[in-house]
């Protein structure tokens, strides 16, 4: 699979699993233990989490998985976020729902994720939303610290829009670093990040895109939305075209994107994940690209 360079010390798969909702999977350790190298057989060794998934619980499931097989950890990258926090009773900071971008949680968030992961390093951490309370110079300094001790290797945004990665990413050049990953949505069904400033912004800074939800959390399934009907008739007659999924079709397309998107599959089905890898095999032309992009915006380009 192709591998996607991040900077001078790590890579990604161009497809990237999730585990967001790993806590409802049921799987045990060892059943878990068996999809990752599942996965990984196919050539996906980028692992998305977040410190909030599940509740908490999400990061922990993993590292407990990863910990029974002890060669496996340097076969994969763990990116893994921070910055938001959930009502929580089993911790006593947490009495409501708000962002947390200071120096000490940024820090914090990292030794307690490398604890859940049973790692002792992460590949790349991102800030999960921008704050507007967030200082700049102050996550620089959290970044740097853990960079210098080893603990993170890059260092990313999720969900930022342009002035916000701009505002960050100049503090950060002040110390000799930089953003090298901004995770945002995108699919054929949520055109906001290549409409506006967002992707270009970020292919012309040599930004890599992670896209969450590339299948608009089922929303492109609803045919009860008039949208998603819209976009799924011209999408259907590609996939019985090339005699592949919709889901395969669907990943293609945002593949096509300059940007070098790296869709998030969530699913704990393998043969979900296939349908992904499938799509690394499959060129849509420019045309049947602009059909699915015209029936999104729902009226022809100019």
């Amino acid at each position: 699979m192709e591998r996607i360079r991040i900077n001078k010390h790590v890579s990604y798969s161009r497809i990237v699993h999730g585990f967001w909702r790993l806590n409802e999977w049921g799987y045990n350790n060892q059943q878990l233990n068996d999809f990752i190298h599942e996965i990984v057989d196919r050539g996906i060794t980028t692992m998305d989490h977040a410190d909030i998934y599940g509740n908490y619980t999400c990061e922990s499931l993993f590292g407990d998985a990863l910990a029974l097989t002890p060669n496996l950890r340097e076969k994969i990258e763990i990116v893994t976020k921070c910055g938001i926090i959930l009502p929580n009773d089993q911790i006593a900071k947490n009495t409501g729902h708000r962002y947390d971008q200071s120096y000490d949680h940024i820090i914090e968030s990292v030794d307690k994720s490398l604890l859940n992961l049973k790692t002792d390093y992460i590949d790349t951490l991102l800030i999960h939303r921008p704050s507007p309370l967030m200082d700049p110079d102050e996550m620089t300094r959290a970044v740097m610290h853990l960079v210098e001790q080893g603990k993170i290797k890059a260092f990313g945004v999720s969900n930022f829009k342009c002035n916000q990665y701009e505002l960050l990413n100049e503090s950060l050049k002040k110390e000799m670093s930089h953003i090298s990953v901004n995770q945002v949505e995108v699919s054929p069904y949520q055109l906001e990040n290549i409409e506006d400033c967002t992707l270009n912004r970020m292919l012309q800074h040599d930004v890599k895109v992670m896209a969450w939800s590339p299948l608009a959390g089922g929303k492109l399934f609803d045919q009860t939305d008039e949208k998603a009907r819209r976009i799924m008739a011209v999408i259907q007659p590609l996939a019985e075209k090339y005699n592949v999924s919709v889901s395969t079709v669907i990943y293609s397309w945002l593949l096509r994107l300059p940007s070098k998107v790296m869709p998030i599959v969530g699913s704990s089905k393998i043969e979900r994940v296939d349908e992904a890898v499938d799509a690394t095999k499959l060129q849509l032309t420019d045309q049947e690209w602009f059909d699915i992009y015209v029936a999104s915006r729902g009226e022809d380009i100019l």
